[in-house]
């Protein structure tokens, strides 16, 4: 699907511009205190010509066939745009916790890092992560590290989307 970048991009978004518009696909994920598992998920950027984008990302449980069953994962935040291709991006889950993230972009690629995480009273354990988004071949490939649980940072999800 061809993309167009939008006139009234901010000039600061401009190294992840690729990402604007919905994709959707189908993922795994996998971390010692857990059973493997596969997910379709949805994100969504959109932007309204400031320099940040606002991000949403939902995602299900699939069996081997494909079909939901559950639904799991909810995350929302905002992407600022620093400008030399840096990023500050803020999320909240779900699940209680709320993230800032560092974040660099260039040629298609997109590496976060945790700068703090802050967890209500009865969300999980979750102390950092690492998240690595790439166009390839015109899809959306991600990877996500996380330390938890008193694991250390760790492969946990891994995605392929298309735009939608």
């Amino acid at each position: 699907m061809a993309f167009e970048l939008p006139d009234n991009l901010h000039p600061n978004c401009g190294p992840i511009a690729w990402m604007l518009g919905t994709w959707r696909g189908n993922g795994h994920g996998d971390y010692p205190t857990i059973d493997a598992f596969q997910f379709g998920q949805e994100l969504i950027f959109t932007h309204d010509g400031r320099p940040f984008f606002h991000y949403m990302a939902r995602a299900w449980v699939i069996d081997e066939n494909g079909e939901k069953v559950r639904d799991a994962a909810i995350e929302t935040g905002f992407i600022r745009a620093v400008g030399d291709g840096r990023f500050e991006i803020l999320l909240t889950h779900n699940t209680g916790i709320a993230e800032i993230w560092e974040g660099e972009a260039d040629n298609g690629k997109f590496e976060w890092t945790t700068d703090a995480v802050a967890r209500t009273e009865t969300a999980k354990e979750y102390v950092a992560g690492k998240r690595l988004y790439g166009n390839v071949e015109g899809d959306l490939l991600y990877a996500f590290d996380m330390a938890a649980m008193g694991q250390p940072l760790q492969p946990h999800l891994w995605a392929r989307l298309k735009r939608a």
